[in-house]
């Protein structure tokens, strides 16, 4: 079995997961999901099945839905990774629930099987103490939702090889993603980052009663949001002029929010269970509003401008 019959398969068939085998089966990959609870496997083909719909409609699918759905397999067994020839765990973001994990599969799997850690920013070197094979393991960061942003960050680890790096990288491009690779494992890598950089000062804002969180988030995405999309932070800061800039940093830098602890108002309401929209309230009310709802029109409009992008690009 050649490496592009050799399934991949994609741990953890939450909303990540889920939107990995997605990706993964519309581009005509083998996928084997697996996750450990039944109800689960059968919700994520549900949602699948929901999105790849949402993708037919705007001209992003190219293949028929029930030939995707055919593409993927899924399963309550660890043990049938053992064919794949890249396996993504994408369970809850935790360090100890991963390495417990990583650790399994590598007893089920062969030496040259590479690992891939789905995980917002933890570490990769942190998270590859007390592999065997520490050469083909590697971060992907997907951004959510998963089968529709272009981007993923691959993080290479001390240990990961280059040749790992290549094959996941190679991989990503023909399923039409723009990879980039962190070079240097430091926690958050660069995403996550630029947004609790950009969140922390949000949120001291709305502390300081600057404005209510709508017209924080207005200014935000009728400003920054349309140009970022062209032009990324270091790009503009050439177009505008770095000695502009340097001289709007040299008064502006000493009066941003820099504390290295999250903010009293988020830690309060988390405290009060006002977690946002899964629990009904958070910076915004979001009481008697339906969560699947919302979310799936996040994702229709993100569809919407992706669509509206091919015509740009």
């Amino acid at each position: 079995m050649t490496e592009t019959t050799k399934p991949i398969a994609v741990i953890g068939a939450g909303t990540m997961g889920a939107g990995l085998a997605q990706l993964f089966a519309s581009n005509s990959h083998s996928v084997i999901l697996i996750d450990a609870n039944p109800e689960t496997l059968t919700g994520a083909l549900a949602r699948i099945r929901g999105q790849l719909q949402n993708q037919a409609e705007f001209g992003f699918l190219q293949t028929d839905i029930e030939q995707v759905l055919a593409n993927i397999e899924v399963s309550g067994k660890l043990e049938n990774v053992k064919e794949a020839w890249l396996v993504i765990e994408a369970i809850p973001e935790k360090k100890e629930l991963k390495q417990a994990l990583l650790s399994e599969l590598e007893e089920v799997t062969s030496a040259d099987t590479i690992l891939a850690t789905n995980t917002s920013g933890i570490s990769i070197d942190h998270l590859a103490e007390g592999l065997k094979y520490p050469k083909r393991f590697i971060g992907t960061h997907f951004f959510m939702p998963a089968e529709i942003i272009p981007l993923v960050e691959v993080i290479k680890g001390k240990a990961t090889s280059d040749v790992t790096v290549d094959r996941v990288m190679a991989l990503l491009e023909t399923v039409k993603k723009k990879p980039v690779l962190i070079k240097k494992d430091i926690p958050g890598f660069i995403g996550n980052r630029i947004q609790h950089a950009m969140a922390r000062e949000a949120i001291f804002l709305l502390e300081e009663g600057v404005a209510t969180a709508e017209d924080i988030d207005t200014v935000v995405r009728w400003s920054l949001g349309p140009r970022l999309l062209f032009t990324g932070p270091l790009e503009q800061r050439d177009l505008n002029g770095l000695d502009v800039h340097l001289h709007i940093a040299s008064y502006l830098y000493k009066e941003l929010e820099n504390r290295t602890s999250p903010a009293p108002m988020l830690a309060s309401k988390v405290a009060n269970n006002e977690l946002g929209l899964k629990s009904g309230q958070g910076f915004y009310d979001w009481k008697d509003k339906d969560q699947q709802t919302i979310l799936e029109k996040k994702n229709t409009d993100i569809l919407k401008l992706m669509k509206a992008l091919q015509s740009i690009e």
